[in-house]
């Protein structure tokens, strides 16, 4: 019973015009949804915790994609990969898709300026946050998250991302008929050759940008991503201070923002070849590739796919360390994080050829969908969740 107390519990909801109600469920660490209908078709969500306090967050909403039902309509995706804490990554589940609802109220359609908008005022939240508990808390300047995002609106995908996690779309290939995997998302990551590019292009006038550091690059020697919401010490010099921590205070000052919270945003126009999008956290694509993923949400059950390839992903992991995953699942939170990482996945299937006419007629009739993964990490008063390495 301790150990079970210990785990995380997650809200989902699923509100209707009549107010029903779905969760969830548990199994150890791992909660999952196996199974769920958008407004284009169904979804598969799934989380498992390996952190002491779980990092990561996730939600998927669908109907409405602003306040006044005026505006457009369609299925919101989000994976939020929290690092150094659990209060950003939450901070964005709380309040990106209310940011991007009210600026897309008064809009015919959903534009990637509504997008680019919402993240900033998101960051911008997290600011205020950050600096209204600088003195009590100041090592809330250190906890940052990535961002990744999907929007399904009008015939078109739109993918935003901040940080390394990743978006997989699964299409029938034109010539052989097998469902193929086409990264959607843009990654920020210090470990790719273009963004150490774009880092020493931007700070030419600092050596020391990205740092080669226990053979892993990382920016400023601290953190792999260059993009993120948060991490408000790397991008406000008036954080880089005391009351900080001096561990995750730089030795020299900086005047330029050293991390990005400006999304890489790709559109897609939807064609009737595209099956399902995968949305996941890093730590399910450092254990499979896209076409392993996609081969197996292809091969199998949509039932509990999201778990499937969390299990996957787990076996993978075992198997580098020589280990049984039945002995993996078996390690506590916390330990568990040294053979893997939190890991979040959403599988979002399109089985609209028409997305446009449903998100028009049906959205009325469907109502809203909500479920959000990760809300029931709970920190006691006054506290902060204890520091991990940055990644």
């Amino acid at each position: 019973m301790e150990f079970l107390s210990s785990c995380f519990w997650l809200r989902s909801d699923v509100r209707t015009r009549n107010g029903s109600e779905a969760k969830g469920q548990r199994d150890g660490l791992l909660w999952y949804k196996d199974t769920g209908k958008h407004l284009y078709g169904e979804f598969s969500m799934a989380v498992v915790q390996a952190n002491n306090l779980l990092e990561d967050q996730c939600q998927l909403e669908s109907g409405s994609l602003n306040m006044n039902e005026s505006g457009p309509s369609g299925t919101f995706v989000g994976v939020y990969d929290g690092h150094g804490g659990p209060e950003t990554a939450r901070y964005i589940n709380d309040h990106l898709f209310q940011h991007l609802k009210r600026l897309a109220s008064g809009q015919q359609s959903m534009s990637t300026d509504v997008i680019r908008k919402a993240f900033q005022a998101t960051e911008d939240g997290f600011l205020t946050v950050v600096s209204n508990n600088w003195i009590l808390k100041p090592q809330m300047a250190a906890v940052g998250s990535c961002c990744l995002v999907g929007i399904i609106s009008d015939r078109n995908l739109y993918i935003a991302n901040l940080g390394d996690s990743r978006a997989v779309l699964g299409r029938v290939g034109n010539a052989t008929g097998k469902v193929v995997a086409v990264q959607l998302s843009s990654e920020h990551n210090a470990s790719i050759e273009s963004v150490r590019k774009e880092l020493h292009s931007e700070h030419p006038d600092d050596s020391q940008i990205v740092v080669l550091k226990h053979n892993i690059w990382r920016v400023k020697g601290i953190i792999q991503v260059s993009r993120s919401i948060g991490d408000v010490y790397l991008k406000k010099p008036e954080f880089n201070k005391e009351p900080l921590y001096e561990k995750f205070r730089l030795r020299h000052p900086f005047k330029k923002s050293i991390l990005s919270s400006d999304p890489s945003i790709l559109v897609h126009q939807l064609e009737p070849r595209d099956r399902f999008v995968i949305f996941a956290s890093d730590g399910l694509w450092e254990n499979l590739s896209n076409q392993e993923a996609v081969d197996i949400v292809n091969s199998h059950s949509r039932h509990g796919i999201a778990k499937r390839l969390i299990k996957a992903g787990l076996q993978e992991a075992a198997r580098k360390r020589e280990m049984r995953y039945t002995d993996l699942k078996k390690i506590a939170r916390g330990v568990r994080r040294h053979f893997h990482d939190d890991i979040t996945v959403a599988v979002v299937f399109l089985d609209s050829s028409s997305p446009a006419s449903v998100a028009t007629a049906g959205s009325k009739r469907f109502g809203n969908v909500s479920v959000k993964g990760g809300g029931g990490v709970h920190l006691p008063p006054n506290s902060l969740a204890p520091l991990s390495i940055l990644g």
